[in-house]
């Protein structure tokens, strides 16, 4: 990983991709470690962590998560899941959070050097590429490493750096022996959203 003492850098998480992409590596984020990484190489500006959630149920499993990112130096951005009938006429749910975070993005531009993108999908080439017009570095997370790989090969060719997830475990893979883990003690395999 590049990264300068003095640049500006906001990371920018999609929640379901990057749980979706740790769990085919095998293992879980220590959220507090992640922060820590990249905050011990550039000034880290902002940390937003992007998800949608199903405010109908009792409980959701990623609202623990949710609060404890909140409190913890990330900006969470939330909206809930819309229920939508397919083709077929199936009840579903849907979250996309692609155009939050591409707004977000845009409108922090003029304040940074380096966005960090934790995501594989290839939607956001585009929106890379816009970013790089305004003179920012843009870093993909995702990973290669599974089957089927995580990251769109557009995406992935677009990007200024890829980082592969599988890379960063070792620094912030969660102890699953801990009891202090993100969010509360349960355990994040319950990230659904």
């Amino acid at each position: 990983m590049t990264f300068h003492p003095q640049e500006r850098v906001a990371l920018f998480i999609d929640g379901v991709n990057l749980y979706q992409t740790a769990r085919a590596l095998g293992f879980d984020i220590d959220y507090k470690r992640l922060l820590g990484v990249f905050a011990g190489k550039a000034r880290l500006i902002r940390a937003l962590y992007y998800t949608a959630l199903q405010e109908d149920q009792e409980y959701s499993p990623v609202r623990p998560l949710v609060d404890w990112l909140d409190y913890n130096g990330y900006n969470v951005v939330t909206k809930p899941m819309r229920e939508y009938v397919d083709s077929s006429g199936r009840r579903k749910l849907r979250g996309a959070m692609d155009i939050d975070m591409a707004v977000d993005m845009m409108t922090l531009a003029k304040r940074l050097d380096h966005a960090v993108l934790f995501s594989g999908d290839g939607d956001f080439r585009r929106l890379v590429e816009a970013l790089q017009r305004r003179g920012l570095r843009v870093s993909v997370v995702s990973t290669l490493r599974s089957q089927p790989p995580m990251v769109a090969d557009e995406l992935r060719r677009q990007a200024d750096q890829f980082i592969d997830l599988a890379d960063l475990a070792p620094q912030i893979a969660r102890d699953n022996g801990r009891r202090d883990g993100p969010g509360s003690d349960r355990p994040l395999e319950s990230h659904t959203a």
